[in-house]
């Protein structure tokens, strides 16, 4: 018997079909089917389903079973259907789906009708083999069974051990977190402990320094206590005294009774010292709790601004090396620049020095030239004096003009005495500037 029924597909989704023979084995299938449309009502909600008729399979021996094939719908439509109206291309598309579904339910009856023919000729040749051996699989059932379970055992132990798995991780997160939290209590205490060690050793300066008082007031006290029995030693010994040479005088002073007062007296000065004293440790001491308690914020900050200045102090000091290598470096290169230059200028004073003297040997012959132009002007001029000189006399001129340098008159004449002319002519041979040769002639009339 077949039945059919409209059910709802969505996109990609699937159809499965079921077929179970009677031997016990079990299969799925799964036939995948596109688009997406809204099939309406046409023969009733539900799933549509086809069942074929039951068949028998031989092979030696009978078997009877069942195929059935289940479309499962109950999908979500991909189209928005108000009231079972829908536009043109809906509708269009919904009869092609309608027809496709159609075309699909012609080759489940061509499939029922071979899986009958088949049928048919399965119990056909079943009748022709007759009846065989029957196996007998009832032995394989326990394996199978004791399999199963074995199966079935070995998925609890394994889920049991992924459960473990998840437990030991999520303990050793919690553990992780504890270690951290731990850790960051562990760092705090530790910051803790070195802020309280510091305060320690401040309160133990401050311990410290407070013993050394309480030593020095107990060096006091026993100072006091040895300037009393002196005291008391000198006025026991003057009153002793006075008692050897007041014999007749009033009665005598109690010197126990006195003894008891002073001694009370220092007791009591000694008992208040002792109490200021504590007064003054315990006020002090309180006092320094105080400041310790009130001021601990600015160690802090004091601490923090030393450790700034420090690292300030530190960039300080790394920019003063620097700029001390580059003064080094400068002085280096000036000491090189000042070597230089003298070399410099020892080379240029030596250069003077030569030029100097180059230009006193050039004055020493300008000097020697000048001399020599001198001398030489001289004998110009005395050339052409004796050139007038010949010029005159040969022109006639009078016998007086002569030459003063080169004409040597005579004596002065005396009356009744005669005179004499002497003419002296100097022939002077130069060349380049320089005298050759001269000599002289004497002429007399």
């Amino acid at each position: 018997a077949t039945t059919t029924s409209i059910c709802q597909f969505s996109t990609s989704g699937s159809v499965k079909g079921l077929c179970v023979p009677s031997g016990g084995f079990s299969w799925m299938s799964s036939v995948r089917v596109w688009g997406a449309c809204w099939v309406p009502n046409l023969l009733g909600p539900g799933n549509m389903s086809v069942t074929s008729s039951r068949f028998s399979v031989g092979l030696g021996s009978g078997y009877s079973g069942g195929y059935a094939c289940n479309l499962g719908g109950g999908f979500r439509s991909s189209f928005g259907v108000v009231g079972g109206l829908l536009g043109g291309s809906e509708k269009e598309t919904m009869q092609n789906l309608n027809d496709r579904l159609a075309s699909y339910l012609e080759k489940v009856r061509a499939l029922e009708e071979a899986n009958a023919d088949l049928e048919v000729k399965i119990h056909d040749w079943d009748k022709k083999q007759g009846p065989g051996p029957t196996l007998d699989y009832s032995h394989y059932f326990k394996t199978t069974e004791d399999l199963r379970s074995k199966i079935l055992t070995a998925t609890v132990d394994n889920a049991n051990v992924v459960l473990q798995i998840d437990n030991a991780r999520l303990a050793a997160d919690d553990f992780r977190t504890k270690y951290e939290t731990e850790l960051n209590l562990r760092m705090s205490v530790e910051a803790d402990i070195n802020g309280l060690r510091r305060v320690l050793d401040e309160l133990t300066l401050a311990r410290t320094d407070l013993e050394m008082q309480i030593e020095s007031l107990k060096e006091e006290l026993v100072y006091m206590r040895k300037n009393h029995e002196e005291e008391m030693n000198s006025l026991r010994s003057q009153v002793g005294g006075d008692v050897n040479v007041e014999m007749d005088a009033a009665p005598g002073v109690d010197l126990s009774r006195i003894l008891n007062e002073m001694r009370d007296q220092y007791e009591k000065i000694a008992e208040k010292n002792r109490k200021d004293a504590e007064e003054w440790f315990f006020s002090k001491t309180e006092e320094l709790n105080r400041e310790v308690a009130t001021n601990s914020e600015l160690v802090q900050s004091g601490k923090s601004e030393i450790s700034e200045l420090r690292r300030t102090m530190q960039n300080l000091e790394i920019e003063l090396q620097s700029q001390l290598s580059m003064k080094a470096s400068l002085e280096n290169s000036l000491e090189e620049t000042k070597g230089r230059y003298c070399m410099q200028l020892a080379q240029i004073q030596e250069m003077i020095s030569s030029v100097e003297e180059q230009l006193a040997q050039l004055r020493c012959e300008m000097e020697q030239q000048n001399q020599e132009y001198k001398i030489l002007l001289d004998v110009k001029t005395r050339l052409e004096q004796e050139i007038a000189t010949y010029r005159r006399l040969l022109e006639g001129e009078d016998a007086h003009i002569a030459c003063p340098p080169l004409v040597t008159p005579s004596l002065p004449s005396s009356p009744g005495t005669s005179t004499s002319r002497q003419i002296r002519t100097k022939v002077v041979d130069v060349h380049d500037g320089k005298v050759v040769s001269s000599h002289e002639q004497v002429l007399r009339s």
